[in-house]
């Protein structure tokens, strides 16, 4: 089993940065591939990126593309998503996930085993 805690949502100006945290517990967490996802009210649940469990691979969703970056300190079992230039369209709860296939990068949500219980992003314009 693997417990993964996120933190660092809040509230933001249009073009504002803030940086998530995804905290991960639990057996061999720090050999899993991780991702980032999004859900916003009313709307599906939204691939932001992902990164390999060495961190030498990542995959970012178009929308985020230039604009946010992912990072992983296996030391401390963390995953980060730096967000920059933030829309209010990128508001949303951020959930982290982890895949227990290390070198899967993958964008759908089924593929992943574990999830956190999300943090909110709130943009204000």
């Amino acid at each position: 089993q693997v417990q993964l805690v996120e933190s660092g949502g809040g509230l933001v100006q249009a073009g504002g940065s803030l940086r998530l945290s995804c905290a991960a517990s639990g057996r061999t967490s720090s050999t899993y591939a991780m991702a980032w996802f999004r859900q916003a009210p009313g709307k599906e649940r939204e691939f932001v990126t992902a990164i390999s469990w060495s961190g030498g691979r990542v995959f970012y969703a178009d929308s985020v593309k230039g604009r946010f970056s992912i990072s992983r300190d296996n030391a401390k079992n963390t995953v980060y998503l730096r967000m920059n230039s933030l829309k209010p369209e990128d508001t949303a709860v951020y959930y982290c996930a982890a895949h227990s296939d290390r070198f899967a990068l993958t964008s759908r949500g089924q593929d992943y085993d574990y999830w956190g219980q999300g943090t909110q992003v709130t943009v204000s314009s």
